[in-house]
């Protein structure tokens, strides 16, 4: 994962939405859908893009992929942030 494509998948407000979701545990595309006036497609091309940017994990569980956040690359960003924060202080 690069930083331009962490700082790209989280450019979207969608997809900062769909984060905002899987922050009270997994869910599958479906349930996440339920919350946008998206189709499945186009959920599921933000979540590619999320978990492209590995800021979403996925797990089969029969025949639905449940999706659920990564906090190690947002304790890696806040790390980051508070570096740069630190070095220009």
């Amino acid at each position: 994962m690069s930083v331009n494509e962490l700082f790209k998948a989280l450019s979207d407000e969608n997809r900062r939405k769909m984060l905002d979701l899987l922050r009270n545990g997994e869910l599958t595309v479906g349930e996440i859908a339920d919350h946008f006036e998206m189709s499945k497609p186009g959920i599921s091309q933000h979540l590619s893009i999320l978990k492209h940017a590995e800021l979403v994990y996925t797990q089969k569980k029969g025949q639905y992929v449940y999706y659920s956040l990564n906090t190690t690359v947002f304790q890696d960003v806040m790390k980051w942030l508070i570096q740069f924060n630190q070095e220009k202080g």
